[in-house]
């Protein structure tokens, strides 16, 4: 156990950023939008957290500005798809090609400088907690946080009556319209909502996770969580399952060049890329539960008008 300890904390200690993202845009889809720039989410949330913490020295203010940040990518989002019902294909990859200049300009004068985070207070305090002290103390509670996120989300929409709203907005709008839900409103909360996860994710690769600021920080996590909303079948559980794959993953590809596994950099680097999609679509192959789970309206315009 003492040796598979720090490999379980390392898988956590990565998968969460996709935690985060991934939880986020399942939201967003569930209510019908497609919103394909949670790579420039996160990283518009990373700069702006890692300029915050680097002037204030704050976590909590940090974590804050990346969730306002990411919020006000999502809004731009929503006024281009929701409100004038552009494309959300095109609107989402033009976002992602915006926040990546976006956050590249912003963070020219950060370039390099690295943050000191001291040990957070809960972590510590969590770290005397008998048996799962060991486990608890090395994280950030940011980490726990995610967990209570997960939870969060798998109520709203299945036990509470707002995520059945929720739902129904995504699987036909103009049904949810026609007795009174307010659709562009809700899918302006969801959006938003998917864009706070993206910044508080981008927030934690900068600030929690590398502590440092370089361009391109979030290196196609962003990515990875629109695949893996997709590939899990807009399942939360799914979700969280696949976010922990990429970390071990990722884990595992550190661990073997720590050991001088004769393997290519490149190719060890491409690894949880590769195998975190690979695994997903072999688990994402029955397409009945596909078809049980995708919002029957995802990617299409909804006017109240016609």
């Amino acid at each position: 156990m003492n040796g598979l300890l720090p490999i379980l904390i390392a898988t956590l200690v990565a998968g969460t950023p996709l935690v985060y993202a991934a939880l986020g845009e399942l939201v967003t889809e569930r209510s019908g939008v497609l919103n394909l720039g949670v790579e420039g989410m996160m990283l518009v949330g990373a700069i702006a957290a890692f300029a915050v913490a680097y002037h204030t020295g704050s976590v909590p203010l940090a974590v804050l500005a990346g969730a306002a940040a990411g919020i006000g990518m999502a809004l731009l989002f929503g006024l281009l798809a929701i409100s004038f019902k552009a494309n959300q294909v095109a609107a989402g990859l033009a976002l992602a090609i915006f926040g990546g200049g976006l956050s590249s300009y912003l963070g020219k004068s950060y370039v390099g400088m690295a943050l000191v985070i001291p040990q957070s207070q809960l972590s510590a305090a969590a770290a005397d907690i008998p048996v799962l002290g060991a486990l608890l103390g090395p994280l950030h509670p940011l980490v726990w946080l995610s967990w209570l996120v997960f939870a969060a989300i798998a109520w709203f929409l299945y036990r509470s009556r707002a995520g059945l709203v929720l739902r129904a907005v995504g699987e036909s709008p103009s049904a949810a319209h026609a007795i009174g839900y307010p659709v562009i409103r809700i899918r302006y909360a969801a959006t938003a909502f998917g864009g706070a996860m993206a910044g508080i994710a981008g927030a934690y690769v900068s600030v929690i996770y590398t502590a440092l600021w370089t361009e391109g920080l979030v290196a196609g996590r962003g990515w990875i969580a629109v695949a893996l909303v997709v590939f899990a079948t807009w399942r939360p559980e799914r979700c969280i399952l696949g976010a922990y794959l990429f970390g071990g993953v990722t884990t595992a590809q550190l661990f073997a060049q720590g050991a001088g596994v004769a393997v290519p950099s490149e190719l060890m680097s491409a690894l949880p890329y590769l195998a975190t999609v690979l695994v997903l679509v072999l688990i994402s192959r029955d397409e009945t539960l596909i078809r049980l789970n995708l919002p029957a309206s995802l990617g299409k315009p909804f006017d109240a008008e016609g």
